[in-house]
C-alpha cells in the first residue's frame, strides 16, 4: 500500500507540486522582464555604470531572466583582445568568415574568432559566398589601381578566383589541346589573346594557353611525397614510405643527382636562358634570380629565414652577404638620429663590462664573485642577432660572383638535409619555370566550382576555379592574363602565398644601368617579362586580394 502523501500522484499523471513551482517561475520571470534594465543588473554593476564606467556586455545576466539567451563568453579570452582580433582578421589571409546577427556579436565574435580554424577544401564555397559582398572599401590597408599588378616574387599556394561568368573552358581539355599546351611551353612558343572572347568554352587558343601556363618544372620529383612547401611539412609527409632514411648509399645518390641538376639550373641561369629558380629546404628558401631583375645588373641570391649560425658559417666560407632590411632600418634611425650604429653600442657594452671588471679588482673580491664565463659574453654581444632568426628581417642578399660561392656551400652544407624526422636524407626541392638537367614536368592543379550566393532578388549563380600547388610569378602573371580576355576584365581572386617566400618583394639596393635585352631567350612571355622586370614595392609582404573590374586592377597585400 503506499502512503497517502500530500502532493503524491500515482505513476506521476498529476503533479501537482511541480506545476506550481513552475507557475510561481513563470510569475517570476514576467516580473523581472517588466522591471527597467537598471534594477536587472548586479548591484556593483549598477555602481559602476553610475560612475560613467564602460563595462563589457553580460550575457549571463540576459540568459538567467528570461531574456534571449546567448552564449556563455569565453572565460579564456583576453578582455583586450577585440581590435587586435579586427585588425588581424582584416589583414590576414582572405577567408569568407561568415557575420551571425546577435544582440552580442561583438562579444561573441572575438571568442569565436580565437578558436575557429578552417580547411581551405571544406571553406570553398562560404569563401565564394562571401566573396561577392567583399570590397576593397571595407578593407583597413590601402589599395592601388592599375591595369597592371605589381611584380610578386612570393610562391603561391592556392589561387582561388571567382566572377559572374562560368570557367567551362577550363575543364575537360581535348586531346590536341592538351599535346598543343605541352609543345607551346617547351618550345617558349608566344601566345597574343584578344582582349576579350565572345564563347570561351569554344577557343582552342585559350584553352591551349591556359594548359601551357600550369607547368612548371621539379627535382626532385616523388609522386608519394609533397615536395612543397618543404618548411613545416613533417606532419604531411609523416607516415610515407621513406626508403632512403636508413641507406646512406641511396642518400649519395640522391645528392648526387641533385648537385647536378642545381649546377644546371645556375648555368642556364648564368646565361640568361633562365629567368629565375627556387631552393626549397626544410629550415629556409633561397630565390636565385638572373642579371636584369629587380633593379641588379649582376646575379643575385636571397634567402629567408636564416638564423645566426647559417650566417656564421657563410662568413666562414668567404660568402659576402648583406641584410637589407637591418641595414635600411639602421639608416631610417640614423637619419632620425634615434639610435647609435650596431658597432658603437657594441663598444659602449664592452667598456661597460672593463669598468665592472676592474671595480671589482679595486674591492678586492674577484675571486670571490663569479664572472660571465666567455660563451655567455659572446651571446650577449650576438643577442640582436639571436633575436632576428627565424624572422622576415633575417633575410640575406647575396650579389653577383659571391652566389657561386653560394652555390658551392649548398651543395657541400650538411645540414641541408633534415638528419631525423620525415624529410631525412630528403634533398631540397627546386622549382623553376624552364626545364633543366634531371627535372621533371609538373601540373598545377585545376578545377572549377559553381555555388549559389545570395542576393537582394533571391539566389544568383557564383562560379569559380581554384589552383593549387606551388604557382610562381610568372604563372600568376599569366593567369591573370587569360582571365582577363576569358571573363571580359571582371573577376576577383584571393591569393594565399607561402609566407617564408613574401619577404622576397624586398627592394633592393639600384644600379646605374639594367640592360633587360638579354632576357628575351629566357623563355617567358613578353608581357610576363616586363612585369617581372619591374623593381619590388611589396616590401615584406605580398599579394593577398586582386579584383578586375572593366580591365582596370585593384590589389592589396
Amino acid at each position: 500500500m503506499a502512503l497517502s502523501v500530500p502532493g503524491y500522484s500515482p505513476s506521476f499523471k498529476r503533479p501537482p507540486e511541480i506545476v506550481r513551482l513552475r507557475r510561481r517561475r513563470s510569475r517570476s520571470q514576467k516580473a523581472a522582464a517588466s522591471s527597467p534594465l537598471e534594477l536587472r543588473e548586479p548591484t556593483p554593476r549598477r555602481a559602476a555604470l553610475a560612475a560613467g564606467l564602460l563595462l563589457r556586455p553580460f550575457p549571463a545576466a540576459a540568459g538567467r531572466i528570461g531574456g534571449p539567451t546567448a552564449a556563455r563568453r569565453n572565460p579564456f579570452a583576453r578582455l583586450d583582445n577585440r581590435l587586435r582580433v579586427a585588425a588581424e582578421a582584416s589583414d590576414g589571409l582572405p577567408r569568407g568568415q561568415p557575420e551571425a546577427p546577435s544582440s552580442f556579436s561583438d562579444t561573441n565574435q572575438v571568442n569565436d574568432m580565437l578558436w575557429e580554424e578552417t580547411l581551405s577544401e571544406r571553406t570553398t564555397a562560404t569563401e565564394l559566398s562571401q566573396a561577392s559582398h567583399t570590397s576593397f572599401s571595407e578593407l583597413d590597408t590601402p589599395f592601388s589601381e592599375n591595369t597592371e599588378l605589381p611584380v610578386d616574387w612570393s610562391i603561391k599556394t592556392r589561387l582561388l578566383v571567382t566572377s559572374s561568368q562560368p570557367f567551362t573552358w577550363a575543364d575537360h581539355l581535348k586531346a590536341q589541346e592538351e599535346a598543343q599546351g605541352l609543345v607551346q611551353h617547351c618550345r617558349a612558343i608566344e601566345v597574343t589573346l584578344p582582349q576579350s572572347i565572345k564563347d570561351p568554352k569554344l577557343s582552342t587558343e585559350l584553352r591551349c594557353a591556359f594548359q601551357q601556363s600550369l607547368i612548371y618544372w621539379l627535382h626532385p620529383a616523388l609522386s608519394w611525397l609533397p615536395l612543397f612547401p618543404r618548411i613545416g611539412a613533417d606532419r604531411k609527409m609523416a607516415g610515407k614510405t621513406i626508403p632512403w632514411s636508413n641507406d646512406e648509399t641511396l642518400q649519395h645518390i640522391l645528392m648526387s643527382d641533385w648537385s647536378v641538376s642545381f649546377t644546371s639550373l645556375y648555368n642556364l641561369l648564368k646565361t640568361k636562358l633562365c629567368p629565375y629558380f627556387y631552393v626549397c629546404t626544410y629550415q629556409f628558401t633561397v630565390l636565385f634570380r638572373a642579371a636584369g631583375f629587380a633593379g641588379s645588373n649582376v646575379i643575385t641570391a636571397l634567402i629567408s629565414p636564416t638564423t645566426r649560425g647559417l650566417r656564421e658559417a657563410m662568413k666562414n666560407e668567404g660568402i659576402e652577404f648583406s641584410l637589407p632590411l637591418i641595414e635600411e632600418n639602421d639608416q631610417k634611425k640614423k637619419a632620425h638620429g634615434t639610435s647609435m650604429g650596431l658597432e658603437e653600442e657594441q663598444a659602449i657594452s664592452d667598456e661597460d663590462e672593463e669598468e665592472s671588471f676592474s671595480w671589482l679588482e679595486e674591492m678586492g673580491v674577484q675571486d670571490k664573485i663569479k664572472k660571465p664565463d666567455i660563451h655567455s659574453i659572446k651571446l650577449r654581444k650576438e643577442k640582436h642577432e639571436v633575436q632576428m632568426d627565424h624572422r622576415p628581417e633575417s633575410v640575406v642578399l647575396v650579389k653577383g660572383i659571391n652566389t657561386f660561392t653560394l652555390l658551392n656551400f649548398l651543395i657541400n652544407c650538411k645540414s641541408l638535409v633534415a638528419t631525423s624526422g620525415a624529410q631525412a636524407g630528403l634533398p631540397p626541392t627546386l622549382l623553376s619555370p624552364v626545364a633543366f638537367r634531371g627535372a621533371t614536368m609538373q601540373m598545377l592543379k585545376a578545377r572549377s566550382i559553381n555555388v549559389k550566393t545570395q542576393a537582394l532578388s533571391g539566389y544568383k549563380d557564383q562560379f569559380s576555379m581554384e589552383i593549387t600547388g606551388p604557382i610562381m610569378p610568372h604563372a600568376l602573371h599569366s593567369m591573370t592574363m587569360l582571365l582577363k580576355s576569358s571573363q571580359s576584365g571582371s573577376f576577383s581572386a584571393g591569393l594565399y602565398p607561402h609566407e617564408p617566400t613574401a619577404v622576397f618583394n624586398i627592394r633592393l639596393p639600384l644600379d646605374k644601368e639594367v640592360v633587360h635585352k638579354e632576357l628575351t631567350n629566357c623563355g617567358l612571355h613578353p608581357k610576363t617579362l616586363e612585369q617581372l622586370s619591374q623593381i619590388p614595392l611589396l616590401g615584406k609582404s605580398s599579394l593577398r586580394k586582386v579584383e578586375m573590374n572593366d580591365y582596370m586592377c585593384n590589389w592589396r597585400s
